[in-house]
């Protein structure tokens, strides 16, 4: 496995990326992929004058064997030890933080049902692709795959930081965003946003093959998992324009409304969404039934379900399966201890921590119930 550096050289609102160099020599590599948020990595090499050229911030880094995952350099430490020689330690997050970098500006306003890889296209053409001053050079729309991206919405926005909110529609409907380098013609490279969902492969489903990770199979070296209801909310009433009994609002919940000690509670401040709407350049009055699902909407987004997590550290040598080849971060498979009793039919892969150093290749994925 090598790591590659990419260099990125703007000309006002283009920008063109090239490959700068090769590095096969590092001392360790973390690589850490995440599902419903912005991954990150680390890379530890040996402080030289050519490796201090080669890694600077702003370039980007990618590895020869992944091909769907690139990320900036957002920091350079170099530290001097005249014993232990002279490291440099190479920090940054995949490219999606790019997105962060704008808010949604003006009001995203969808008060008929869109899909939602549409609505999210939509707000990352807006907001850094199509107006000159906020595009972010470079970036394009990529390809949309994945069933959950096909459900429909109403919304309306404004002010939130693109990224956070993109990963926020994400972890509501199960899929994930990405942007990666694809190979122009040349010898030069283009940023595109996808879309994507992950695959079922536990054991409540036969269409895929089954992906088990099981104390019994020795393919799972250590585990734990937890859960916490404290911070659950699962019933919202939410308000919008209007002051006292005027005011207009609505209540959320998913499925049968909850009762008795099932119910959680949840009050949603929602004056920002306005009771009108730009159509062909002029202002006009969202109709109430309209509106009172926008109002639903921004309490969908509010609900918070019971927090569990799982963590554990899988066999990387493992030739049963092979991660990145018969499955991928956002997948759902089967956690099982059998030792303990313990099995999880069907669990999410939210996370994983691919790390390179002097005692070899190690994994660590995170875990989430569905």
């Amino acid at each position: 496995m090598q790591i590659e550096v990419y260099r990125m050289t703007a000309d006002g609102d283009t920008l063109t990326i090239s490959l700068e160099a090769v590095c096969d020599s590092f001392s360790s590599l973390l690589w850490d992929i995440e599902y419903y948020q912005c991954g990150s990595f680390e890379v530890y090499i040996a402080a030289n004058p050519e490796n201090l050229s080669i890694f600077q911030t702003g370039r980007i880094i990618g590895r020869d064997d992944d091909s769907q995952h690139f990320g900036i350099i957002e920091s350079v430490q170099i530290d001097t030890d005249a014993e232990n020689g002279d490291y440099l330690t190479v920090r940054g997050r995949f490219l999606m933080c790019l997105l962060e970098r704008r808010i949604i500006h003006p009001t995203y306003n969808v008060t008929a049902a869109k899909a939602y890889s549409e609505i999210v296209r939509n707000a990352v053409t807006l907001n850094a692709i199509q107006q000159n001053n906020r595009r972010i050079p470079g970036l394009s729309l990529g390809t949309v795959s994945g069933t959950c991206w096909e459900q429909t919405a109403t919304l309306q926005v404004s002010y939130e930081n693109l990224m956070e909110w993109v990963y926020t529609f994400c972890e509501k409907i199960g899929g994930t965003a990405n942007i990666r380098l694809v190979k122009n013609s040349g010898e030069t490279y283009k940023m595109v946003f996808d879309l994507s969902e992950g695959t079922d492969r536990s054991i409540t489903q036969d269409d895929e093959p089954h992906i088990i990770f099981s104390d019994a199979y020795s393919n799972l070296l250590s585990f734990s998992y937890a859960s916490d209801s404290a911070i659950t909310r699962n019933f919202a009433y939410i308000y919008g324009h209007g002051e006292g009994s005027w005011r207009k609002h609505t209540t959320y919940c998913v499925g049968d409304e909850p009762a008795y000690l099932s119910r959680y509670e949840l009050y949603v401040d929602a004056k920002d969404i306005s009771e009108e709407e730009q159509v062909e350049g002029v202002t006009v009055p969202i109709p109430e039934e309209r509106y009172i699902e926008l109002l639903k909407s921004r309490g969908s987004e509010k609900l918070i379900d019971p927090k569990t997590a799982s963590e554990s550290e899988i066999a990387a040598n493992s030739t049963q399966y092979i991660y990145n080849r018969d499955y991928f971060v956002g997948d759902y498979v089967t956690v099982e201890h059998k030792r303990f009793g313990m099995i999880q039919p069907k669990i999410q892969l939210i996370g994983m921590i691919e790390s390179y150093d002097q005692n070899g290749r190690s994994l660590t994925p995170t875990f989430r119930k569905e």
